[in-house]
This record gives structure tokens, C-alpha cells and sequence, in this order.
């Protein structure tokens, strides 16, 4: 890995992104908050800086390897957190619980360490809000479009980036892919934001909370989450855009362009719906049907979990046992392959469901050959190897963070939940860091062991551990 042009890149796209910051800066500003706009200023030319320094070496017709690749998608995820995290700190977060914060927006997890919510800016909600917009569709993923530009293969960024599950793609070309895939994003983003309005919230809570759902994502500025808005009819609009934000972007593209029926033919979709309906229906059953609001706040916190936005309309902590064995499983299973949902996603379970009843017909036909098929075609062997390691990669990165968890400290339920939380890139957990409360309790330790969780969970665990593999690690130099 030739680590001055993967520098070089990641210094490309930090130019872009320093643009980010000149929005807080000028809401800022005509708020007439000069301090804050000063902060996010500072931000912008720092992180614009930095870039440019690091570009220095960027070359217009370099190849990339794979390996090289993969370094770009790992490093501008980490390096756009940390110059993130720089508003954070001039409202008076520690550099870890900055560091924490930024990564949580970025990667759309939505956990969060503040305990009061009373004490920062207006600006500053806006910027937690803009990074999961972003980190919704990817930060990769916003720079495909200019990727030309740059002189880098697009597809070459995207696919290090991109799910191994089996699926389609938008459009042949990358470009015109991302292209409409941010028409989309933006699209529903403005849809949300006029329906919010309709329903009674201002354009400041409207204009944040569309972010942070089409996005997945869950920040709120209000620490009592969707319960502080006291808007039924926003929260059943939350629930539809949150199942749909759970929805891949080719999927949610079929149902927009005219093909809901080709749509609703998925296998991996019906499965993701039906789980969220047995979801809503198990957990409405539990907390009582006859009880007021126990439809809406199952629904409501079966899409949010599901999908990994985080929001809470209830404190669900004090649900029964059997309600919150629920949502775990829902944590767990995730939405579908290509969303801006966390976890291991819906049709690698899928896959693991069909594999184990391959795997018990052959015990009754041990000489028959039964392939893997989805859709009517057979899954390779390699794509079968990618999903089943992926899930085997979640669920022992799972314990292996929650034992260190509640080695660091933490009681069995809350260390095992936080890992759950901050791997599936899901949120808020149970206990202390629970939907109604915070991870400013955890250790600075604990805090930097769920910023890693974070990280690797966003980019699916294999694309950051491959760089540490020993045959990348012994091909690293400066140069060629």
C-alpha cells in the first residue's frame, strides 16, 4: 500500500468537506451567535488546510489496488470524524467524548454522551444532524461524483465501501448511480421536511430530525429524543420513513420510479417487513393491546431499532423483559443490504436461515448437491463465504466488545447492549445508556473501544480489519 497516494486522496476529499461547516458557521452567525460561527470557521479552514497539505502528492492518473482502496474508505471515515469532532470541542466535550460524538453522527449510530442537552448551541445541533446526513448515504459515496475529477476509478472506491451481499445496482455506471441515489436521498429528505412541518413542528426541528431520519441516523436536540416533540402524527411520519430509510437505495429507487410490484418481489424486502410487522405485533401484544398508544410505540421502536435510527419515543427500559428481548432481536437481524441501516442486514440472515436448511436436508441426503440460490440463481462460494463470515465477524465482535465492556466496568446488561448498540451502529442501548439517557457514564476506555465499534461496524468490519491483515501491513511504504 503506497500510503502518500492514499493520503493524497483522503486529503482530496477533506477539501470537500471542509465546505460542510460553512453551514452551522452562517446559521451561526445570522442567530447572531458570532462566538459559535467563529468555532465552526476555525473548523472549516483547519480542516480545508490539512487537506490541502495532504493532497500534495495526489496524482490524477493513479491506479489503485484493492488494498489501496480499502485504505481510502477506512482512513476518510476516521480522518472526517476527527476534523468533525473540532465544534465539539470548543463546546467543551473532551477530546474522547468529541471524538465519540462525531463518530456517532458520521456513521449514523446516534449515540451520544450528552447529559445536557441544555447547555449547547443551536448550531451545534445542526452540525450532529448535517454529519449523519451525510454519513447516511456515505462519505465515499457523496465524493463518487467527483471522483472523476480526482482521477480515481469511482467503482473501485465504491465496491470497497459496498455490501458483499447479493444486489443490484442503480444504474451500470457509478456515476449516473450516485447521482440518482443522492436525487433520491435529497428528495426524501424534502418530503420529510415539509410533512414534519404539516404536522405541527417547527422548521428548525423539522429541518434536523429529516436529516437524522432518512439518514438513519437518530440525533436528536432534544434529550427526551421524539418524546420531547409530543407530536403523535410526527411520529407515525417518523415510522414510515424510518422503515423505508431501512430500505436499500435500489429498492426504495424501484418504488419511486414506478416498480413497487418488482419492488415487493425481493425476497430480501419481504423478509425485512415482515420482521418488522412481527416486530410490532409481538411487542403491541406484550405491552397490552388494549393499552393507549402500545400500537404506536411498538411500531415506532420497531422500525427504530431495526433500522439502527436510535430515536425513542418511550423509555423502553421499563418495558417488559419479553418486549425487550424483541428489540434485541430486531438490533440484531437489521435492515437491508445498500441502506444507511447498521448491522449485519436482513439478507445475510436471510442466507444463514436457507444455508442451515441446506444444511439439515443433506444430513437426510448426504450424497445430493443442493446450491445456495437467492432469487432463482446460486450465490457463489465466495459471496457465501463473505456473508457467513460477516455475521460470524458481528456476533463475536458482539460478546468479544461486551465482555471487555463489563470487564471496563460496566454491569452485564448495559456492556453487552452498548456493543449491540455501537457495532450495529444502532444507538441508544439499555440501562444507563438507554434511550432516555446517555454513554457519558462509560470510561474514557469503554468510550474509545465504542468509537472503534462504531467505525468498523459502519464500514462492515472486514473492510477495516483487511488492512491489518500481515500481507498488508508488510506492503506498506511512503512511495512506489
Amino acid at each position: 500500500m503506497r500510503l502518500i497516494l492514499v493520503f493524497g486522496v483522503v486529503g482530496q476529499l477533506l477539501r470537500y468537506f471542509s465546505a460542510a461547516f460553512s453551514a452551522p458557521a452562517i446559521f451561526a452567525l445570522v442567530e447572531g451567535d458570532y462566538r459559535t460561527s467563529i468555532h465552526f470557521a476555525f473548523g472549516l479552514a483547519l480542516t480545508f488546510v490539512v487537506g490541502t497539505v495532504s493532497a500534495r502528492e495526489h496524482r490524477r492518473d493513479t491506479r489503485f489496488t484493492r488494498s489501496e482502496a480499502l485504505g481510502v474508505v477506512s482512513l476518510t471515515w476516521l480522518t472526517t470524524a476527527i476534523f468533525a469532532a473540532v465544534p465539539y470541542l470548543f463546546e467543551g466535550l473532551s477530546p474522547v467524548d468529541a471524538l465519540f460524538e462525531s463518530m456517532s453522527g458520521l456513521t449514523t449510530t446516534g449515540a451520544t454522551i450528552l447529559a445536557d442537552f441544555e447547555g449547547h448551541s443551536r448550531a451545534f445541533y445542526l452540525w450532529r444532524a448535517m454529519s449523519q446526513w451525510f454519513g447516511g448515504v456515505g462519505v465515499i459515496a457523496l465524493f463518487v461524483v467527483v471522483l472523476p475529477r480526482l482521477g480515481i476509478a469511482g467503482r473501485q472506491l465504491f465496491f470497497a465501501e459496498a455490501s458483499t451481499a447479493p444486489s443490484e445496482a442503480i444504474t451500470p455506471r457509478i456515476r449516473d448511480a450516485a447521482t440518482r441515489l443522492w436525487m433520491l436521498y435529497g428528495g426524501a429528505t424534502l418530503v420529510v421536511i415539509v410533512l414534519l412541518l404539516i404536522s405541527g413542528l417547527s422548521l428548525y426541528d423539522a429541518v434536523l430530525h429529516a436529516f437524522t431520519t432518512v439518514s438513519a441516523g437518530g440525533f436528536s436536540p432534544h434529550g427526551q429524543s421524539i418524546a420531547g416533540l409530543d407530536s403523535a402524527a410526527a411520529e407515525w411520519i417518523f415510522v414510515l420513513f424510518m422503515v423505508l430509510a431501512g430500505i436499500s437505495f435500489t429498492l426504495q429507487y424501484k418504488l419511486v420510479t414506478g416498480s413497487p410490484v418488482s419492488a415487493l418481489a425481493d425476497p430480501e424486502l419481504r423478509f425485512y417487513l415482515a420482521t418488522v410487522l412481527c416486530g410490532v405485533l409481538t411487542i403491541t401484544w406484550i405491552l397490552g393491546p388494549g393499552e393507549p398508544d402500545s400500537l404506536r410505540q411498538a411500531a415506532f421502536q420497531s422500525a427504530s431499532v431495526i433500522t439502527g435510527t436510535g430515536y425513542a419515543s418511550t423509555d423502553y427500559n421499563r418495558w417488559p423483559d419479553g418486549a425487550r428481548a424483541m428489540l434485541v432481536l430486531l438490533m440484531i437481524i437489521g435492515g437491508c443490504a445498500g441502506s444507511a441501516a447498521g448491522g449485519p442486514k436482513a439478507i445475510r440472515w436471510l442466507l444463514v436461515a436457507r444455508r442451515i436448511q441446506i444444511e439439515i436436508k443433506s444430513v437426510l441426503h448426504p450424497r445430493g448437491v443442493i446450491p445456495l440460490r437467492y432469487k432463482g440463481q446460486p450465490v457463489s462460494d465466495p459471496i457465501a463465504r463473505a456473508v457467513f463470515t460477516l455475521v460470524v465477524l458481528y456476533m463475536g465482535g458482539y460478546f468479544v466488545s461486551g465482555l471487555i465492556l463489563v470487564l471496563l466496568g460496566s454491569d452485564l446488561v448495559t456492556g453487552f447492549s452498548a456493543a449491540l448498540a455501537c457495532l450495529g451502529n444502532i444507538g441508544p442501548a439499555f440501562g444507563p445508556a438507554g434511550p432516555m439517557g446517555s454513554y457519558a457514564e462509560f470510561s474514557d476506555a469503554a468510550k474509545l473501544l465504542l468509537t472503534f465499534d462504531m467505525w468498523v461496524g459502519r464500514l462492515e468490519i472486514v473492510t477495516v480489519l483487511a488492512l491489518f491483515h500481515p500481507e498488508v501491513l508488510k506492503g506498506l511504504r511512503l512511495r512506489e
